[in-house]
């Protein structure tokens, strides 16, 4: 241990945060709360509360199974239908050549689009979400970053190539997570690309169905119409500020000066704090992580990287619930 290499003082034994196991022997009562919990959660549930109705009456996007014989050729023709219609895109794939192999050749097609994976930075990756709800393109073709925590109301088609490759994210929660990127449009709708159904497509395809059979028929007991979700388009950086033009801060792809990288910084600790006090901890996430780039490219190299760890809340994170 680090404390018998003389790392850490005897006193860390005990000063320390609890392991799972002992933290959940302290826990009274634990609510759960997912779309797609766990096998762990299930287990260790005693009551399972569903909620899959929704106050907008939209239901789960269906998902149909498609062949990958001319695939690409099938789906930018339902990109075309779907843009004529002023909607958007996901593409998801597996790898990051492939999803840039699959934007350069949509580009040569004509199709307004982007490609998004890890090693795009956090405001450049932002501001392409952004971008993409506000039409400046249409099509969003990703890996991973696509699975979950993107609302983005304007996408009616997500697909999914490469259905049938079995793998974290090709399993069932990683399918049904996929395919609800485009359950916030009334015209969602998934496309898998596969030769064959594997065990987690015939799963998630079941589960989908499920959910929208009971959907629909709260819609039809209840007389409501589903309608897409009213969102608006805000400001990454700026965190809370409506924006519906075009982003104030243009910092990916553009080379601020000493000063204006100051003044942003200053504004963007702001309302990180604000956002904190707010008890919004994700987007005082998003900001940290903003402020941090930021702080490298105003100090530039290593000498960034150590004036971003030093600088208020860089090293704090808020612990998973």
């Amino acid at each position: 241990s680090l404390v018998e290499y003389g790392f850490r003082l005897p006193s860390a034994f005990d000063n320390r945060p609890l392991k799972f196991d002992e933290f959940m022997a302290r826990v009274h009562q634990v609510v759960y709360v997912s779309a797609t919990p766990g096998p762990y959660e299930i287990k260790h549930s005693v009551q399972v509360v569903e909620q899959i109705v929704r106050p907008t009456g939209l239901v789960d996007p269906q998902m149909v199974v498609r062949p990958t014989r001319g695939q690409i050729e099938d789906l930018l023709g339902e990109i075309r239908e779907r843009t004529a219609r002023g909607e958007r895109v996901l593409v998801t794939t597996l790898t990051k050549r492939m999803a840039e192999d699959l934007a350069d050749y949509f580009r040569e097609m004509g199709v307004k689009v982007r490609y998004l994976h890890a090693e795009i930075g956090t405001l450049e990756r932002m501001e392409i979400l952004r971008d993409l709800r506000l039409g400046v393109f249409d099509v969003l073709v990703g890996i991973n970053l696509l699975r979950e925590g993107l609302d983005l109301p304007e996408v009616s088609l997500v697909a999914i190539l490469d259905a049938d490759k079995e793998g974290y994210l090709r399993s069932e929660r990683s399918l049904i997570q996929t395919a609800g990127r485009a359950a916030r449009n009334v015209n969602g709708r998934v496309i898998l690309y596969a030769d064959t159904v594997t065990e987690s497509m015939r799963k998630a395809i079941e589960e989908s169905e499920r959910r929208r059979r009971l959907q629909i028929a709260y819609n039809e007991q209840h007389g409501i119409t589903p309608e897409t979700v009213k969102k608006a388009v805000r400001d990454v950086i700026e965190a809370t500020r409506a924006a519906e033009t075009g982003p104030q801060y243009h910092v990916s792809g553009k080379k601020l000066g000493r000063t204006e990288l100051k003044r942003l910084i200053a504004r963007l600790e702001k309302d990180m704090k604000d956002a904190a006090r707010r008890l919004e901890f994700e987007r005082a996430a998003e900001l940290r992580d903003a402020l941090i780039e930021l702080r490298v490219q105003l100090h530039g190299g290593a000498g960034g990287q150590r004036a971003a760890a030093a600088a208020p809340g860089a090293g704090r994170r808020r612990a998973a619930p």
